[in-house]
């Protein structure tokens, strides 16, 4: 990090206190391609902006929460969050510093794209990349160095497979990698949200035992609801129990079109 008693351009990088440009990266979450809904600009120490994007990344992406009747619910972000924050290492620890360009990270409702300045050394090529068919040359040895004694990064060239697996175990395209503007863009492309296939197990205790009591392809009005709960809140039987089941596809909605129907009637439907 010294170099004749005089900080190196990577010890400068990895921490320096105040803002500086030459770290910049630009994030925004694009309703479309013309139209930004937030944007945030760092100028962090390197370190500190790994979680910076991260954080930027998961408020603008989808989470579930799936019920399963254990103490600790499941989630499922709408991409694989490790494979994501393995680009976001890649984008931060081999950017090319001396390029007048900024590193960009634009989150969609259906893509997020990374860029980052700095070309694909000569040697290795895209196919390369996907295929792992190269050997690691990071341009910035003294910050992948450090990195790698922090345990952030291995940098023996594995990280872009690691990714390919992630997104195929998730059912997810591979990520679109390209060259342009001097840099390397790489596109996540969210998987299609498929129609939930609920099954009672996936539901709470209170919830499920409701749901047994029900009868396929009966109607039922909210208050026959309340009354084999023996609950007599209306607001809270409709939120903690009815919702759920329409959410799940378990209970069906006679009026689809107007919720809020005076004779609204719920049909249960059994899988």
């Amino acid at each position: 990090m010294l170099r004749e008693e005089k900080i190196t351009n990577a010890a400068f990088l990895l921490f320096h206190k105040n803002d500086h440009i030459i770290s910049t990266i630009e994030f925004g979450f694009f309703q479309s391609d013309i139209i930004i809904k937030d944007s945030l600009r760092s100028k962090s120490d390197i370190l500190t902006q790994i979680d910076e994007v991260m954080n930027f990344v998961k408020k603008h992406i989808n989470k579930e929460v799936i019920i399963t009747g254990n103490p600790q619910n499941t989630e499922r972000w709408q991409y694989p969050l490790e494979a994501i924050r393995e680009i976001i290492l890649n984008m931060i620890v081999h950017r090319n510093y001396q390029s007048p360009a900024d590193s960009i990270v634009k989150v969609y409702p259906d893509k997020i794209e990374f860029f980052n300045p700095g070309l694909l050394p000569e040697e290795i090529t895209i196919a390369d990349l996907l295929n792992n068919n190269y050997r690691s040359t990071p341009r910035n040895k003294v910050i992948a160095d450090f990195c790698k004694d922090l345990g952030l990064i291995e940098k023996y060239g594995s990280g872009i497979r690691r990714v390919i697996t992630m997104c195929q175990e998730e059912g997810m395209e591979i990520p679109k990698i390209s060259q342009m503007s001097n840099g390397v863009n790489v596109t996540f492309i969210a998987k299609e949200k498929a129609t939930p296939q609920a099954t009672p197990q996936a539901l709470n205790e209170n919830i499920q035992n409701l749901y047994n009591k029900l009868i396929d392809g009966k109607e039922y009005s909210r208050e026959e609801l309340m009354n084999i709960l023996n609950l007599s809140d209306r607001k809270y039987v409709q939120d903690s129990y009815i919702k759920p089941l329409i959410d799940l596809g378990l209970l069906i909605l006679k009026y689809p079109d107007k919720p809020k129907h005076p004779k609204q009637r719920y049909i249960c439907k059994k899988q």
